[in-house]
């Protein structure tokens, strides 16, 4: 089915907006990625609340595996924290609940009432979210739904056990659940008991590059791929897969950011940072390739132009781009970090809100408010990258942007602008490419993980920015709109 010396890899790759079928050709010297289908992820907004179409999903997923044609093994990633829950036949028991659903409101203190936060994240690692598993949970807790369930699968494993029939739980996708023990990477069952969380419901845990079953007959019937076909556990969150995606050298100290409907910034380490400090500035420690650690902090990324976009009923972003980058530099500025920018609504006018609550000048124009969600995103990087060398103790000398903000080179001079180092874009399509190439791994390529990005570097496109501009500028935007908010005590 590939050439000889080479092997085909179908990517499910599932993003917040949007799902893709990516299909790899990988070999010693060679990787090729073929995007074979992609569909729209919508969420749908229902009397009881938000909820993810799954079904949508999966049929975009079969459709996408139907033009992928044949294929060595499969894999999937997704978004994190959400979950399906199934009956014991198997039946889906209601559409998934949105991580952004208001569902968890308040539901963090009653939490903290029983496990302080400084416990919590001594046992976890994961930073407060208002939507990690552990408080979906809690807040799901006594509902019918809930109640009558006797499995509980991650959205990517979700979906692979309707392609396979077999159950499992993907661990660096399980690492963000908060439920995971940050230094043993095995479920913490005293946590789980003293909040009353049943981890009965979840399946045995699987590590990146195991196997996680065959595609059904009834499966490979609708998709008309020839079996068996495997499928391969990858790093199923998706920042696993495309930090595993950096095109890093493997003596490079190097930040990440991976961008796309959020940013995740940070730095790849060998041991969990569980720090009263780390909990202070809410980095998290979620479990990577190979032992890894991804120690990052969460921005909203650019689901703040998304939402603005959607508000204005625009589809092309570039000539807002080309608007933004005629307007003055750091004019307008806010926290990109801010929790109300979490819900969707009228994005434009919670930006112009936060610029005026920080009494700064307030953009009115569309392009004025794209050039303050792309300054806002640059300095939410600088900061973030900062934090993360102090509180881990390490010195980075390049920061590694990849996902779809790579694309955007605006924001990826800014970005090297507001951190005041060199920032490498690229690749576009680094969690497919993670994806792929733990398969490939899998599946009798040789190498390590350095071995693989050294791969990437060689054959994908990268396009390097060397910081420019006044850095005293940043430094002033930076003191505007870093009064972030304490985190509760």
């Amino acid at each position: 089915m590939s050439a000889a010396g080479t092997k085909t890899f179908a990517a499910v790759d599932l993003g917040a907006s949007s799902g893709r079928v990516m299909t790899g050709r990988v070999g010693p010297d060679t990787l090729r990625l073929t995007e074979t289908h992609r569909f729209p992820n919508r969420p749908v907004h229902l009397s009881e609340g938000l909820r993810w179409d799954i079904l949508g999903l999966y049929g975009g997923v079969l459709d996408g595996l139907r033009a992928a044609g044949p294929v060595d093994s499969l894999g999937i990633d997704s978004w994190a924290v959400d979950y399906g829950l199934l009956a014991a036949d198997g039946s889906l028991l209601g559409n998934p609940v949105h991580y952004r659903d208001r569902r968890t409101e308040g539901v963090a203190e009653q939490v903290w009432a029983t496990v302080p936060p400084d416990d919590l994240y001594r046992a976890t690692g994961i930073q407060y979210a208002p939507f990690n598993t552990l408080y979906q949970l809690v807040a799901a807790q006594g509902t019918p739904q809930l109640t009558a369930a006797r499995h509980l699968l991650l959205i990517p494993d979700l979906i692979a056990y309707w392609l396979t029939g077999e159950l499992g739980t993907e661990l660096t996708n399980a690492s963000t659940t908060q439920l995971i023990n940050a230094h043993t990477g095995d479920w913490n069952r005293p946590l789980a008991d003293r909040l009353g969380i049943d981890l009965a419901l979840f399946a045995p845990l699987r590590r990146p590059g195991d196997p996680a079953g065959t595609l059904l007959p009834a499966v490979q019937e609708r998709t008309g791929l020839p079996g068996p076909v495997p499928v391969t556990a990858v790093g199923s969150h998706d920042t696993a897969s495309a930090v595993a995606a950096v095109p890093a050298g493997r003596r490079e100290r190097f930040a990440y950011l991976c961008t796309g409907t959020w940013s995740l910034a940070g730095l790849e380490l060998d041991a969990p940072v569980t720090t009263g400090a780390s909990r202070a500035a809410n980095f998290t420690n979620e479990l990577g390739i190979d032992g890894t650690v991804r120690f990052l902090r969460n921005i909203m990324g650019l689901w703040l132009l998304q939402e603005c976009m959607r508000t204005w009923e625009l589809t092309d972003v570039t000539p807002l781009l080309a608007d933004a980058a005629r307007m003055p530099a750091l004019r307008y500025v806010v926290d990109a970090a801010a929790p109300e920018f979490l819900a969707p609504g009228d994005m434009p006018g919670r930006i112009a809100a936060a610029c005026r609550g920080i009494g700064g000048p307030v953009p009115r124009t569309p392009g004025e408010i794209t050039r303050c969600v792309l300054d806002s995103l640059a300095l939410a990087h600088r900061r973030a990258i900062r934090e993360a060398q102090h509180l881990a103790d390490r010195e980075v000398d390049v920061v590694h942007l990849v996902g779809g903000g790579a694309r955007n080179a605006l924001l990826c001079q800014l970005t090297a602008d507001a951190c005041g180092v060199p920032v490498v874009a690229g690749p576009a399509e680094a969690a497919a490419l993670g994806n792929v190439l733990v398969q490939a791994r899998a599946h009798g390529l040789p190498g390590d993980l350095a071995s693989t990005r050294e791969l990437i570097a060689r054959t994908q496109p990268l396009t390097r920015y060397e910081p420019s501009g006044d850095p005293t500028a940043w430094e002033a935007a930076a003191r505007r709109t870093e009064d972030a908010r304490p985190l509760p005590a």
